[in-house]
């Protein structure tokens, strides 16, 4: 059974989520703050939380912060942010906060249950293993131990940024389009958002690039997308 952590300030908000989870098998612990949420991670629960579901608009440490400090615990738990207004700047900000995927409240229970299986799907140690292993410029892919490194030390990615980089580099020098990298690596097979994609970019590059400005790894073509690769 799935567990997840469920962060919500608004008790009936809380409870409706809660209650929606629970039947369809999910196993929940809910947190009113991101203080007692960290200090769940911390203790007991950390070990079996697969998932957590984190609202933005917390009371003290708001959701930005919480996820930051998530990420720096753990590089592997996937994060689902909720926002209150689907403003864009606090997408955004939450995606580069180091969150998997967002939605927008109110959100429907059908909705939020197939983002937490999309997210628990790309969670899986069965990630895009197609393709041979890369060995660029001091970046090693090991594709079949689902490792990274550079320059010989490991680099821990959350699984949403090992996929994207497993997809892009299985094809090296293929353009692939924002749509395409929603729907292979995110599992979003409707009209998905491409801050999605643009967020992971940046939190890649900033792990693997000497520059990130100036990427060698993975790189943006104008108008179409991004590639793997050397030009």
């Amino acid at each position: 059974m799935p567990h997840v952590l469920l962060i919500e300030d608004d008790a009936s908000v809380r409870d409706g989520m809660e209650l929606v989870l629970r039947r369809h098998g999910y196993g929940v612990d809910t947190a009113a703050t991101g203080e007692q949420a960290l200090a769940l991670l911390a203790g007991g629960l950390g070990a079996r939380v697969e998932l957590a579901v984190l609202d933005l608009m917390l009371p003290g440490m708001d959701g930005f912060e919480v996820c930051r400090r998530i990420r720096a615990r753990s590089a592997t738990l996937p994060v689902i942010m909720l926002t209150a207004r689907g403003d864009d700047q606090d997408i955004v900000t939450g995606l580069e906060a180091g969150a998997d995927d967002y939605v927008v409240k109110p959100v429907t229970a059908p909705v939020l249950e197939a983002r937490i299986r999309a997210a628990l799907r790309r969670a899986e140690p069965s990630a895009q293993t197609r393709g041979t292993d890369a060995d660029l410029a001091g970046l090693v892919i090991d594709r079949a131990g689902l490792t990274v490194t550079k320059n010989g030390t490991p680099v821990p990615l959350p699984p949403i940024e090992l996929r994207l980089l497993l997809e892009l580099s299985a094809s090296p020098r293929r353009v692939f389009s924002r749509e395409q990298l929603l729907e292979t690596v995110w599992d979003h097979t409707f009209l998905g958002d491409s801050r999605l994609v643009d967020a992971a970019v940046g939190r890649l590059r900033a792990k693997l690039e000497d520059i990130p400005a100036k990427p060698r790894y993975v790189q943006t073509v104008r108008g179409f997308g991004y590639r793997f690769g050397p030009l």
